[in-house]
């Protein structure tokens, strides 16, 4: 399939299935027009565009696979983050949980946040109170990131994040709150399809963070930058970056020897308050 008759083609897909425009758009987190859109031609789609929709469709995974392939043709996609404000912070969010529901195994490496899907309600808050958002932007906001933590206690899905030592200390929000976030992470770490690992401070290093990133499945990367959102379908980058994960993962501590350090970094916090 070449890339040009990708929309006709999600169109005849859609139709296929017995599907309206509307619901499918509203599954796809999308306008009705900018559906419209992408199956006339009109407008070119994303890879996170087409990955909505199927999802919407409800397609099998080899299905998927074609249709990924053919949007994939250039490898790379970048989003700026000024696109993302004018979409809204919500609405991405709705989109991520979308994309989430579709992945099976989903790997994350951070170095410098909690990841989305193990914070706390006020560390939400405090990750999105410095985008300008209005009160009632950001209350929307931070209760679909929250929603999107069910997901976690799905038996048929399996979550790696791997963290540096770090992002447990970074002071993004009072002492006594950052606690709470660890004690989240340890109670987190104790479902059956989450595993966290954490590169400590201390371990010997052969890799360099460089900048965080998630894996869906085999299917995409998604890199967070200062400006910007690159999503990579390219197998051979997709390699690159789980091998990266791989290694980080070699060095990081899991199981009862995560929680201790965390739980030990938690009450660090503690008596620094009993102390002022």
């Amino acid at each position: 399939m070449k890339k040009s008759g990708l929309g006709p083609a999600l169109r005849e897909l859609r139709e296929s299935s017995g599907l309206e425009a509307k619901a499918v758009a509203r599954s796809a987190v999308m306008s009705r027009s900018k559906l419209s859109k992408i199956e006339n031609g009109k407008t070119a789609p994303s890879v996170t565009d087409v990955d909505c929709i199927l999802t919407a469709i409800g397609v099998s995974d080899e299905v998927k696979g074609e249709y990924m392939a053919a949007v994939g043709e250039a490898t790379t996609e970048v989003t700026a983050w000024r696109l993302v404000r004018r979409l809204g912070y919500s609405r991405k969010q709705e989109q991520v949980k979308a994309l989430e529901s579709q992945t099976t195994l989903l790997r994350l490496f951070q170095h410098s946040l909690v990841p989305g899907l193990l914070q706390t309600p006020e560390y939400v808050r405090a990750v999105f109170a410095g985008k300008g958002l209005t009160e009632a932007q950001l209350e929307r906001t931070v209760g679909v990131r929250l929603a999107r933590q069910s997901i976690l206690y799905s038996e048929e899905k399996a979550f790696r994040f791997i963290i540096t030592e770090s992002v447990l200390r970074w002071r993004i929000v009072p002492p006594l709150v950052m606690a709470g976030q660890l004690d989240r992470l340890i109670s987190v770490s104790r479902l059956p399809g989450v595993d966290i690992g954490i590169v400590g401070l201390s371990a010997a290093q052969t890799e360099f963070p460089g900048h965080s990133f998630s894996i869906k499945d085999e299917r995409t990367v998604t890199v967070e930058m200062i400006h910007a959102e690159t999503v990579m379908t390219d197998p051979r980058d997709i390699a690159l970056y789980v091998a990266k994960f791989e290694r980080f993962s070699g060095v990081a501590v899991s199981g009862d020897d995560m929680r201790t350090l965390i739980a030990a970094i938690r009450d660090e916090l503690f008596r620094e308050q009993e102390t002022v």
